[in-house]
């Protein structure tokens, strides 16, 4: 949902770029394709939003679960948007200034914070920068009450299944609500979660690849379990962790029937 409405809305990823970042941005291209092919016998990239301008690149992923590895996977990300925008014989110079953004709900670091940045410093003096224009932004939903500004405290809460609070989350809460309504696009995620089913049973009965697909899937239970105990609503966990309803209704069900 999050990847739907940002990819169909530019001018709506654009203000959320600028409230996150909290600098102004002349104006972003969607890119036409979030499939990064780095080389034949590398793995790809497959970005939630990927958006560009002449001097500046942008990466945001929606991540509801604490996968252990996102520090690498921003770190792989940033080096294939690099390859991405650099044509051959173009000098390094022409690099575009790279942000990478996780909007994540747990807090992955346990430090508190809410949010994390990060840029290459001197270890011997960190006064020194190196300059690569290279940043990751780790954002913190449940610690949105913590030095925020108030509109990435809006959207943050949003993002945990609070109410809209302000002018812009009122238009993502808008704009979410029609694309649940958006025929196209519930067919293509009925699509999706048919493939996925296939592909996990066929998986089952080859003997293969099943263990990465049930731990995913435990993964995604995991924190579904955890934000159904914090009163999230059912159908904000289902789009956050990439279940369906009636698999949180499920799991809610279980939740209840444990406290009796």
């Amino acid at each position: 949902m999050f990847y739907k409405v940002m990819r169909h809305n530019p001018d709506v990823c654009k203000e959320l770029l600028e409230i996150l970042l909290e600098m102004e941005i002349d104006h972003i291209e969607m890119h036409g394709e979030e499939i990064i092919e780095t080389d034949y016998d590398s793995k790809s990239v497959r970005l939630d939003v990927y958006a560009k301008n002449d001097n500046h690149a942008f990466n945001i992923e929606m991540q509801a679960a604490d996968t252990k590895e996102l520090p690498e996977r921003a770190r792989y990300y940033q080096g294939a948007i690099d390859v991405d925008c650099l044509n051959a014989g173009q000098p390094y110079k022409k690099l575009k200034d790279s942000y990478v953004i996780f909007i994540c709900i747990p807090d992955i670091f346990g430090k508190g914070l809410a949010c994390y940045s990060f840029e290459n410093l001197c270890r011997e003096n960190n006064s020194i920068q190196l300059k690569d224009r290279a940043f990751k932004y780790f954002f913190i939903a449940k610690n949105c009450n913590k030095v925020l500004n108030e509109r990435q405290k809006a959207f943050l809460k949003l993002v945990i299944g609070k109410k809209a609070s302000d002018q812009f989350t009122e238009k993502i809460e808008h704009l979410a609500e029609e694309a649940k309504h958006n025929t196209q696009w519930r067919r293509q995620f009925m699509n999706w979660e048919r493939q996925r089913t296939y592909d996990f049973e066929s998986g089952k009965e080859a003997g293969i690849a099943i263990g990465q697909e049930q731990g995913t899937q435990q993964k995604a239970i995991e924190a579904a379990t955890n934000m159904l105990k914090k009163n999230i609503d059912i159908q904000t966990i289902a789009e956050c962790v990439d279940l369906p309803v009636e698999k949180v209704q499920e799991l809610k069900s279980q939740l209840e029937a444990e406290k009796k």
